[in-house]
Parts: C-alpha cells; structure tokens; sequence
C-alpha cells in the first residue's frame, strides 16, 4: 500500500511539529563560544605584541648600542626587554618593528630567561662600570600571577570527562550539547512527532484500500473529534483508546497515517521503542511528558507503533524481566486511566503480536477497541492493486482481478512489492509499459525468488526435482480437499529452492479432518513419488516434512482430531507455561505415536495414490523436464480435468501464508497453517 513521504528519523526530545516551522535556535554555538572564550583566556599570549627571544650576548650589544627602553624581570624567571621606538628603523630590528597582526610593535621585543633576579642585577651593575659613558638602563623587577597554569592541570580532566558525558548522553539517544532538542536536561522529554492540525498530510482513508471493516471504526473516531457533539447528545462517550492488530505488511501504520490526514487535530506519532533508554526512569518520565502535552492540545491522537516493545506482560518470565520496561508500562496505564474521555485524548496502538501484551492494557476503558486487520481478501486485494497501478504504466492487457487470484494470502505491502518488482523487470528490458508477463515474473520471485539460470543441475537430479513436484501436482489433482494447482515449476529459485507449485487456497475459515488428512497426503506425495520412482528418498522434502509434522502434532494436542488424546487442547497451556509440558510423560508419548501414525497413513496413502497413477505421473514429469514449467490448462490437456472441479469456478483465497516455496532441494507448496479457531 501506499506509504507515507515522511521519513524523518531525527531523534527529538519534545513533541516535535512538522512542517514549515523554522529550527530552533541551537545550544551548539552557545557551548562553542564559551570555550572559545577559555582558549582565549588561556592564549592571551597570541593576541600580545610579537617577542623574540635573545640571550645574555644579545642583551649586552644592545646595552652597548643604547637602544633599550626599559628591561622588566618578573618572576625572577623572564626579562622582558623593550627597544626605544626611534630605534625599531634600523635594520636590525626589522623582525620585531611590527607584530603578526601587520601593526606597530609596542613591546616588550625581546625576553629571555634569567637565573634569579640578584644575578641579573649583578650582571647589569657590572655592565655599566665597564661602560661608565652609557647612560643606565631602569631595570625594574615585579611579580605576576599566573592563575591559568595553576588551574589547567585540574581544568583539562574535568573538559575531557564532560566531552566524554555529552558523547555517551547523545549515543543514548538523550540530546547532549549541541545535539537535537537542547542540552542534556531534555532527555526525559516525548520523542513523540506531533503533526499540528494545520499541517498538510497527503495520507487519506482513500490511499487505504482492502480495509472497509477497519476504515469503518477509525472513522467513527476521527469523527467524534470532528463532531463530539453528535454523540455526547446521546450520552454516548468515545472510545479512549483503539488497538490495531494484524500480520506485519497489512497496513496498521497506513490507517494511523490516513487518521492524521483526516482528522484535522494535532496528532503525535511515536514508536513503543522510543520510550526505552538505557537510563533509570527515561520511559517513565517520557511517557508522563507526552500524556501532559497531549492534554495541552486536546482534542488530539496519540499513536503508539509496536506498542509491544513496552507494552509485554509482566511476571509471566522472570528470566526476561526488565524493572525499567515495566515502570514505563506501569505510568503508561496509569496516565491512559487517568485522562477522562471528555478531554478528547484518543489513544490507537498497532502490534503484530496481541498475545504478549499485558491484559491490564486491553481491559476496558484503556484499549476499549480492538480492531483486527487481516490480510486482505480477492477483492481487497483488487483494491489494493488498483491504488498501487496509478503510479506505474501498464498495458491494456493488464488485468487486476487475474492479479489478485494469483496473489492468494498477499498484503499490502507485499503488493506494493510485486507492482515495484513488475516495474523494474519492464524496465530491465527496455519495455514501454508493463505488460501481465512482467506482473507473473515479479510474483514468481516474489513466491520464490530470484531465478537461478546459471545453477548447474546434473541429469540425474533434474529428474528427481521433476518426479518430486509431479508428485505432488498429480495427488493434489485427484484428492478432492487439495488446493486447485496453478502451476508447478522445476526452475532453481532462491538460496535453495529446485522446483515449486503454487495453489489457489480455497476461501475457508475452518478446516475439516479430511481436508487436513488431504492436504498432508499432497504434501507427502513428492517423497512418495522419490520412493516410487527411484526406490529412494532424497533431502529435497525437508521442508515438506517439517509442514507434515506441524500439521500432525496440531490435529492431536491442539485440535482435538484424534480419538485416543481426545477433545482436549493444550494449545493455551503451553504458550502460559513456557518450557514446561502441561501434560504427563505418558501423554506426550501418545502424543507422539499418534502424530507418527497420522504421518505415516498419509505417506501410505499417497504412494496408493500415485501407484495406481503412474501412467499420469510419468507423462507430466516429462513434459516437465521438457518445459520446465507447467500452467493448470496444461495438465488438463495432459490428464484430462480435474475431476472435483465445479462447472463454473470462481478463483478464492484464504488467509494464509502466500510462502510457496519450502524446500532444501526440491520444493513444495505451503497449504494453510493450522487455524487456531
């Protein structure tokens, strides 16, 4: 489906607008001129007039020349001598004349280093007796403090620890000096992007398609914000908080996406991680951050992504407890019960996993809704196929009702995906437009990957892959319950897949005995065919047994389907007790020989199956070694039709995992993951 053009992932400590509006001023350059400022002060020497150092021989020849003012010795360290002006025009004073900055030179020109402030006078004394004619230079002796070089040693640790504190507060995501949002005190502030109702978003319910049910129940919400007298007339009360629910891919960010646009009141998005730092009490005191600014701009939305991430259960695993992701919990259910409806605080959330979340967090009165967004049906699909078409060039031929048939268990974002994918082939090959060629390319690789042209396949192993997928195109042709085959390849797709079928799910909720028994023995039947065939079993059906076993083992603990376990389910216990088996050792063992039994009668069952259909299976796995891939009708031509077919067919799905391709060496179809109903 349509995704947003928001990309932003600047990490921000308060709510932050999109928009227009201008940056905020930034601290940065504040913190940047303070210790210029230090530097400065600990440097003044640079922006002194320019000295040159001399010694005790230089000294005397300009005592000699009479071309000193003034000598000044401080510290009893440094003795600072300063040339009459009159004389810097000489030649020999042309380095020192001017400073670095191009200007006159005022002084001091020369220093030098003395032994102590006695010596020196001794030694000027004794200049002057030896030249009586020279007029004395005053020699004047002073003392200075230095307080930058007795601070420094203590001054430079504490600049590098604070460097190293800002660096660790901006690695935690908490701001820092110069970093989004300010200074450091932020970090506790909502990370949480606030779309005013001023702001323009191009997401609508009419980018949203396959999801009328869903649409239905935001609605209502997004038009009791606009209008909350229509049902408060009626002493009707809002729902405080929606959760949405659903397999990853089906658009539960797009509909809070579509909700901004159209609700018209400041919305603030956030993601359930964004809460979680690796400082004591962050999540909590961000949360309590956002709960008070939403209230300043009631009424408004809050939308929290992967509410999960903070949003688990608590006590079920003390080996996985977190103090901090729970107190973050603990004030998110507080502030939810604490704001009254009245106020117009919505609250929506969006996992793919309701069944870790806590249950004081779907009670009543936090998320009164839950409302499932599942896969998308044949019509829902069109729809969605329809959105995703009028950003691309297609061909006339390009039918969007056959692209939905063949698309069974597809969401929105894998549909996104193949029509991106149709591109991309179409423009691989110079094409015009899109045509349905380059549609069926795309979902193949999406189903199973990118085509391997170049994968060396001995003779003997092409005939294996063959017979295994005609094995299970035959048996699903014949046994009533299999899915109606759309085709089946021997093609190399993906990291290992050699062949594949794909199937046409019938639109069912519920599954009986036989269907799963014959959905187990199409399974089975690419092994049998290797066993009938060959006289061998190869790795190519691992992923065909690992389907199998699911299967079995959820018929006997989960479902109830087998008389000697009887009508019990430990489906509930077992996800409540983790690593411990809610049930005795001799359960479990009878557990096991059952699932083992149900196993091998389907195993029996399709070798009789193929046996008594060796004229067939022979005939289509050499048309497969000839053509590689095979269509429906072309099996009808080869075998004739299918025998439990209606007259008039219409093409359905069911909300199952669209993955066809399983397989270490061969492949196989993927038939519905148990339903838990």
């Amino acid at each position: 489906m349509p995704t947003s053009n928001n990309n932003s992932n600047n990490e921000q400590p308060r709510a932050t607008r999109k928009g227009g509006e201008e940056p905020k001023f930034n601290y940065f350059w504040v913190y940047a001129i303070i210790i210029a400022f230090i530097v400065i002060s600990l440097n003044l020497s640079f922006f002194q007039d320019s000295s040159k150092e001399t010694n005790m021989t230089k000294l005397r020849e300009l005592l000699q020349s009479d071309d000193i003012e003034r000598i000044e010795v401080y510290n009893q360290k440094v003795a600072e001598v300063t040339i009459k002006e009159k004389a810097l025009s000489k030649p020999e004073f042309k380095d020192i004349a001017k400073n670095r900055f191009g200007s006159a030179n005022r002084g001091p020109h020369y220093f030098l280093t003395v032994a102590s402030n006695e010596s020196f006078d001794k030694f000027i004394n004794e200049f002057y007796k030896e030249k009586p004619e020279l007029q004395q230079v005053a020699v004047r002796y002073d003392t200075r403090q230095e307080w930058w070089r007795d601070i420094f040693p203590y001054l430079l640790p504490l600049v590098l620890f604070g460097a190293f504190w800002v660096f660790m507060l901006r690695r935690a995501g908490g701001g820092g000096f110069g970093g989004p949002g300010g200074n450091i005190f932020n970090i506790g502030k909502s990370k949480a992007i606030l779309f005013d109702k001023d702001e323009k978003i191009n997401i609508t319910f009419e980018d949203v398609a396959g999801l009328d049910e869903a649409k239905v129940e935001v609605q209502e919400i997004v038009s009791f914000l606009k209008n909350p007298k229509k049902y408060t007339n009626l002493g009707g009360k809002i729902p405080k908080g929606a959760l949405l629910i659903g397999p990853p891919g089906t658009g539960k960010t797009l509909i809070a996406k579509a909700m901004a646009g159209e609700a018209q009141v400041p919305f603030f998005s956030i993601s359930g991680s964004d809460f979680v730092e690796m400082f004591v009490g962050v999540g909590a005191s961000r949360v309590r951050d956002l709960f008070r600014q939403a209230r300043e701009k009631a009424p408004c939305i809050i939308f929290i992504d992967e509410i999960d991430a903070i949003g688990r259960a608590r006590g079920k695993n003390l080996v996985q407890g977190n103090d901090e992701r729970e107190n973050t919990l603990n004030q998110l259910l507080v502030e939810m019960d604490g704001f009254s409806s009245e106020k117009g605080v919505i609250m929506i959330a969006a996992t793919n996993r309701p069944d870790v979340l806590d249950t004081a967090l779907l009670r009543p009165g936090r998320f009164d809704r839950q409302i499932s967004i599942d896969k998308p049906d044949m019509k829902g699909r069109e729809q969605i196929f329809k959105v995703h078409l009028k950003t691309i060039k297609i061909g006339k031929e390009v039918n969007v009702e056959k692209l939905a048939a063949l698309t069974p268990g597809f969401v929105g974002a894998d549909i996104a995906n193949i029509c991106n994918e149709a591109a991309l082939i179409a423009a691989r090959q110079d094409k015009a437009e899109i045509d349905m060629q380059d549609f069926n390319d795309a979902i193949d690789r999406s189903i199973g990957g990118l085509e391997k042209k170049n994968k060396l396949i001995s003779p003997e192993e092409k005939k294996v892959i063959a017979y295994h997928e005609a094995g299970h195109a035959i048996s699903g042709w014949f046994l009533e319950n299999a899915h109606p085959l759309l085709k089946v390849s021997i093609i190399p797709r993906g990291v290992a897949a050699l062949g594949y079928a794909q199937y046409l799910p019938k639109e069912k909720y519920l599954e009986t005995t036989p269907e799963m028994l014959d959905r187990m023995c199409m399974t089975l039947a690419g092994r049998a065919a290797e066993r009938i065939v060959f006289d061998e079993i190869s790795t190519g059906a691992q992923n065909d047994l690992d389907h199998v076993t699911r299967i079995a083992y959820a018929m006997v603990s989960i479902f109830g389907m087998n008389e000697k376990i009887g009508n019990v389910s430990f489906y509930e216990m077992m996800n409540q007790n983790g690593f411990t088996k809610p049930y005795s050792e001799e359960t479990g063992k009878l557990i096991d020989e059952e699932a083992r039994k149900i196993i091998e009668g389907q195993f029996e069952r399709a070798k009789k199956l193929l046996i008594e259909k060796r004229t067939e299976l022979d005939a289509l796995a050499k048309m497969l070694l000839e053509k590689e891939v095979l269509f429906k009708d072309d099996l009808e031509k080869l075998i004739g039709p299918r025998p439990f077919d209606k007259p008039v067919q219409t093409l359905a799905t069911d909300d199952t995992n669209h993955q066809q391709v399983v397989s270490t060496n061969t492949d196989e179809q993927i038939s519905p993951v148990e339903n838990n109903t």
